[in-house]
């Protein structure tokens, strides 16, 4: 199998706030948006997700403001696709991509809360939005590289003439990420996905789905080490193994103390499949394999990345490693501590799962 190089992600927000750190002041900060972008690009970080939320500020210009203020690092911006024309949609992300001089990535998420998409006007029930999304993706990608006007006739877009003038920095389009892990998702992602996202499940689990969307990927013709995966964790770390779990249970204190009677008791995606799935690895327990911490996960509904891996820089990046053994080359790593997590993961953390991985990929050799 294809050896993908290895890749680490980050996320920015548009103001200070994580599950232990209510949102305060203005919804959009931006001056917080760049020193959080600074920190992740100084820490050598290959990318920055700007995730999605109905309510919240515009991803596409969140990212273009933390792009004109860095020079190297990558974006990964999400996109709920149903929003806009996809035309409309392939000629910004075309424009991003030159203005940030080729660092644009799109993150197609289709949803799994009908509430939230209902504040956008989307009514479309899940398998729906599924195949809206493959419309979707497959138009932008056929936008951003034809070299002439095409016709379409589908069963959401109609379109005559479509045409971009202005096409990515990058050829023939910028990396797509897709996530999901229903088998409507995993379909639509064997067809184009460059990256397949999913979030931290246990090493079994990882397997599990990483043979899915490699099946998928083969039934729609494409060559099976075509898709790089990235796993979703939240590294908790401390200088001692006993100080990293003290810091863990803090974590979950506050979030107990935040939550109140809400904790554990809500989900806040009952349409996502990945969700069910974190809540499934919690319910094996508060830790799977050697560390997968599951109980943030629990107490707030798995609505999003929250599962974590606990320990020490190195004990966490042999965690990271042994992802990386079953076909993981992307890792999407935040932390409960925003700004003071992502400097610590590029002064310990990177730097060790390089070292641990290469390590391992030499005494293979070495065996062979």
């Amino acid at each position: 199998m294809t050896q993908h190089p290895l890749e680490f992600i980050g996320m920015i927000s548009h103001r200070h706030a994580s599950e232990i750190h209510p949102p305060a002041g203005p919804i959009l900060d931006p001056e917080y948006v760049v020193k959080l972008a600074r920190a992740h690009e100084d820490g050598g970080f290959d990318r920055i997700l700007v995730a999605w939320h109905s309510t919240h500020p515009d991803t596409l210009l969140v990212a273009s403001h933390a792009a004109a203020h860095t020079k190297r690092i990558g974006f990964m911006v999400a996109h709920r696709p149903g929003f806009i024309a996809p035309t409309l949609a392939a000629r910004q992300f075309a424009t991003f991509d030159q203005l940030s001089g080729g660092r644009a990535a799109i993150h197609v998420i289709t949803g799994g809360n009908p509430a939230e998409q209902q504040q956008d006007g989307d009514f479309l029930d899940h398998d729906q939005r599924y195949a809206r999304s493959d419309e979707y993706v497959g138009l932008l990608r056929r936008v951003w590289s034809s070299d002439a006007p095409f016709d379409h006739d589908g069963a959401h877009y109609r379109l005559r003439g479509a045409f971009s003038e202005i096409k990515p920095v990058q050829t023939p389009y910028p990396p797509i990420f897709f996530g999901g892990s229903s088998d409507a998702a995993i379909e639509a992602a064997g067809r184009h996905a460059d990256v397949y996202a999913f979030w931290g499940e246990t090493l079994d689990q990882a397997r599990e789905t990483i043979a899915k969307v490699r099946a998928s990927a083969v039934r729609a013709g494409r060559d099976a080490a075509s898709i790089r995966f990235s796993l979703s964790v939240r590294p908790v770390l401390a200088g001692t193994e006993e100080a990293a779990w003290a810091r863990a249970r803090r974590i979950l204190e506050r979030i107990r103390e935040l939550r109140g009677d809400r904790f554990g008791k809500t989900n806040p995606k009952p349409e996502s499949e990945g969700s069910r799935r974190l809540l499934e690895a919690a319910s094996g327990g508060a830790v799977r394999d050697k560390r997968l911490w599951t109980e943030v996960a629990s107490a707030v509904g798995a609505g999003a990345n929250t599962t974590a891996l606990v320990g020490t820089p190195l004990q966490v990046a042999e965690a990271l490693a042994d992802y990386h053994a079953v076909g993981v080359s992307t890792f999407l790593i935040r932390g409960f501590d925003p700004l003071e997590d992502a400097l610590s993961y590029g002064r310990d953390l990177i730097p060790a799962t390089g070292a641990v991985i290469a390590s391992r990929s030499s005494g293979s050799l070495a065996a062979e």
